[in-house]
C-alpha cells in the first residue's frame, strides 16, 4: 500500500491483520473530525467503459461504506463534498443524476443511521437545490437531530469563499446595528458565524484521486488540518484506505505553530 501528501509517496510495511491495524488504531488519538474530498467518480467509470453517472452511483455507496467505518473508529464528525457550486457547470443530465443521490441515499440509509445514532447536517446553499433533494435532507436531519453519536456532515452546493464572504457581511451587519463591537471580532467571531459553527475543526483532510488542491473547500477550517492525498479513486476508497490516512494523521506531530514535542 502507498500514502501520499504533498507529493511524497511512502510504502506502508504490511505485517499486521487488518483487525490488529484497526486496533493499535484505536489506541491512539483518532481525528474527532475528517473531511473528505470526494474525488475521481468520472474516471472509475471511464476506466470500466462506463457512463459518469455509475461513477456518481458507486461513489454513493463508498458514502456509507466509509461512514459506517468511521463510526466504528470512534470519528465523532465526518464532513463529505459532495456537490460544489462549481459543480453547476457540468452537463445537465449529470447535475440532474447527482441530485437524486440524496435521495437514494438516505431514504436506503437513514433507518441505519438512526440506528446508530448517526445526525445528519448540511453546509452549503440549500435554496438552489432541487425541491425532491431539500426534501431529502430536510426529512434525514429532523429524523436525526436528537441523535447524539457522528455527525454526518454533506456539503451541497457549497462553496468556502462564499461561507466566508456571507459570514463577513452578517458580522458587518452586527456591527452596523450595534449588536457587535468591531473591537471584540475574533477568531471565534468567525467560526460561530460559518455554516460550520458547532463542528470541531477538520484535523484530518482526505482528497482521493491523486488530486492536490482544496477546490474552494473549508478554506478558513483547514488552517490548522493534516491533509492526506491518495491516487485510489473515490469509489475504489475502502476501509483500509480510511485506516491507512488515519495511522499517517497519528504519526504526525501537530506543533500547531509551536516546537517539536510541543502540542501548542
Amino acid at each position: 500500500m502507498l500514502k501520499k501528501w504533498f507529493g511524497k509517496t511512502e510504502t506502508l510495511p504490511i505485517s499486521e491483520s487488518f483487525e490488529e491495524r484497526v486496533q493499535q488504531a484505536t489506541q491512539h488519538t483518532v481525528p474527532t473530525h475528517i473531511a473528505i474530498i470526494m474525488d475521481g467518480n468520472g474516471r472509475w467509470a471511464k476506466k470500466r467503459s462506463l457512463p459518469r453517472v455509475a461513477g456518481h452511483h458507486e461513489g454513493m455507496k463508498t458514502v456509507r461504506k466509509i461512514t459506517r467505518f468511521a463510526d466504528r473508529l470512534g470519528v465523532k464528525a465526518l464532513t463529505v463534498y459532495a456537490f460544489s457550486t462549481e459543480n453547476w457547470k457540468r452537463p445537465k443530465a449529470e447535475v440532474e443524476f447527482i441530485m437524486k443521490l440524496p435521495q437514494e441515499f438516505l431514504g436506503d440509509f437513514l433507518p441505519e443511521m438512526i440506528e446508530r445514532n448517526i445526525r445528519v447536517e448540511t453546509i452549503g446553499e440549500p435554496e438552489y437545490l432541487p425541491k425532491h433533494t431539500r426534501l431529502a435532507l430536510e426529512e434525514a436531519i429532523e429524523q436525526t437531530k436528537h441523535n447524539t453519536g457522528l455527525v454526518l456532515t454533506f456539503a451541497l452546493n457549497y462553496g468556502s469563499r462564499a461561507e466566508i464572504v456571507k459570514a463577513t457581511q452578517n458580522i458587518a451587519t452586527a456591527v452596523k446595528n450595534g449588536v457587535l463591537a468591531v473591537e471584540d471580532i475574533t477568531e471565534e467571531t468567525m467560526n460561530a458565524a460559518l455554516m460550520t459553527a458547532g463542528l470541531p475543526e477538520p484535523e484530518l483532510l482526505i482528497r482521493t484521486s491523486g488530486e492536490v488542491r482544496l477546490s474552494n473547500f473549508m478554506l478558513w477550517q483547514l488552517a490548522y488540518t493534516e491533509f492526506f492525498f491518495t491516487d485510489v479513486l473515490w469509489p475504489d476508497f475502502a476501509e483500509q484506505h480510511l485506516l491507512e490516512a488515519i495511522e499517517s494523521f497519528q504519526g504526525r506531530d501537530r506543533r500547531y505553530g509551536g516546537l517539536k514535542g510541543e502540542s501548542n
